[in-house]
């Protein structure tokens, strides 16, 4: 009887698998397939989301501090306008025209390599085709129609407006100088106070796609 029972249990493994077991064998395989694969894609769709979020972020934090060091280093230099005009330009100038938003001069310009030059610079920030592009002159009194360098700060921009305090008001404006100050020609006891005069502080108000209204406030050193 022992013997029997040891070659029916020897005929039953070496009969393999059925169809059905081998059927239900594979659909268990894909479905467990499907399943990690699902998941695979979806971590590497929110890896891609993760990164471009992070790239997004560190572009913001960028352009904001080269804004906060341009607006730190602001100093009363005049500079001559590059149209041709011969007329000097205000140190700090902003009129709401075309897509400029704001042109001004700066120092602290950094120079390891030793190259001949000030270190003095022309700022124009200007607002172009959704972005905010930092311009600036290798020079603060460029020759006739030399082009500045570009560099864009930030994409996906909506809007830029700036704000400045007025030392002596303590009022906020929308334009630097003054445009009844900044008209015609100027005497000598205007120079001071409509080239070199600079603002207490300047508002600077970004609206971005994404990330909506961003606002800082920047005390200008005097």
């Amino acid at each position: 009887a022992e013997s029997r029972r040891a070659e029916r249990m020897m005929r039953s493994f070496q009969r393999g698998f059925t169809m059905i077991e081998v059927m239900i064998a594979i659909f268990i395989s894909a479905v467990m397939f499907a399943i990690g694969y699902s998941a695979i894609n979806q971590a590497l769709r929110d890896r891609e989301g993760i990164t471009a979020s992070q790239a997004r972020v560190t572009e913001i934090q960028r352009g904001m501090r080269v804004v906060a060091q341009d607006f730190a280093q602001i100093v009363a230099r005049p500079a001559r306008d590059t149209s041709g005009t011969g007329q000097l330009m205000p140190a700090v100038l902003a009129t709401a025209r075309d897509n400029t938003v704001l042109t001004f001069t700066r120092a602290g310009w950094s120079n390891p390599a030793g190259l001949q030059r000030p270190a003095e610079q022309r700022v124009r920030y200007r607002f172009i085709d959704g972005s905010l592009v930092r311009e600036h002159w290798l020079a603060v009194d460029p020759a006739l129609n030399i082009e500045p360098r570009q560099r864009i700060l930030m994409t996906g921009v909506k809007s830029v407006e700036v704000r400045f305090l007025d030392p002596v008001s303590r009022n906020w404006r929308n334009d630097w100088p003054s445009a009844a100050a900044s008209s015609g020609q100027l005497s000598p006891a205007q120079y001071d106070a409509v080239l070199l005069t600079r603002p207490l502080a300047i508002e600077f108000t970004i609206v971005l796609d994404d990330w909506g209204r961003v606002q800082r406030l920047f005390e200008i050193p005097t």
